[in-house]
């Protein structure tokens, strides 16, 4: 049993630790008096306050040096890389049987029709080839347009052969440069494609000879070139029956041009690598 002498200093320490959140002998709320806290409340209120200025000053500024319809720095990526469709890199089907390569069919068609059907292209410029399709750069008004149809693609296009060859064993891939802002490729650049094989595969290209025409470049950006549509080539492998049911490993890069496509850090960097199977 705790002695008398006990309760006194409890009675004490218990009220030390109620002083400790508010003493009324001194009006100090943790510590602190009225005055003292509207002090210390009053200078955080006025240091935040200047930090919130000082991050809403810098951030107009910089505001002030952004162009709305380009970056102002591109140097990370100067050249563009390479995209296939249908979106595989893997193709793998067999011609006889629809279902297998129904969903690589749909993929090519969905593409063409949203982005190049004849109703949207011709309402867009039919621009002389071979040179580059320059617009003022100011980003005032919206920049027009080259028109790409899909018949460009001929046997490619999907208009005589809706199956884009698939269901005969002779399948068509497209091929498309990544949009960069500004560029301007030198020389006639066109797409090559090999197979990696013993016995090369014929091809068709479209349109002719795999060309990219300069028509469509340069590119001025999301904003300002709002209907813009890439270039498309189109390959067609002509396989036979000695190419069905080997996995064959394909490579096509752009040529011709000063566009990059041997970075071995990069392997779509103006080029692309995928493998495809056919299956009697």
């Amino acid at each position: 049993m705790a002695s008398t002498e006990d309760k006194p200093a409890n009675k004490e320490n218990a009220s030390s630790w109620k002083d400790s959140f508010y003493n009324p002998r001194t009006g100090e709320v943790l510590g602190r008096t009225a005055s003292s806290w509207a002090l210390i409340l009053l200078f955080y209120l006025v240091f935040y306050c200047f930090l919130a200025g000082m991050f809403a000053l810098t951030m107009w500024v910089m505001l002030l040096t952004l162009d709305e319809h380009a970056p102002r720095y591109r140097d990370r990526v100067p050249y563009p890389g390479l995209v296939i469709l249908p979106n595989s890199l893997d193709i793998a089907f067999n011609r006889t049987d629809a279902g297998k390569y129904a969903d690589y069919v749909k993929n090519l068609e969905a593409f063409l029709q949203k982005h190049y059907n004849d109703t949207e292209q011709e309402k867009n410029l039919d621009c002389p080839e071979g040179e580059y399709f320059l617009q003022d750069d100011s980003g005032e008004m919206e920049k027009k347009v080259c028109r790409f149809k899909r018949d460009y693609l001929s046997l490619c296009s999907g208009l005589s052969d809706t199956n884009f060859g698939y269901s005969e064993g002779k399948p068509c891939v497209l091929l498309k440069l990544n949009r960069i802002i500004g560029l301007k490729p030198q020389g006639n650049p066109y797409i090559n494609c090999t197979v990696k094989k013993e016995n090369p595969v014929q091809m068709q290209y479209f349109p002719r000879n795999g060309r990219i025409d300069k028509m469509y470049f340069p590119y001025y950006g999301k904003k300002a070139h709002v209907n813009y549509v890439q270039p498309l080539v189109a390959v067609k492998l002509l396989l036979t029956k000695e190419d069905y049911n080997k996995e064959l490993t394909v490579e096509c890069r752009v040529e011709g041009s000063d566009l990059r496509n041997n970075d071995e850090r990069d392997k779509f960097l103006g080029r692309v690598t995928f493998r495809i199977k056919v299956v009697e």
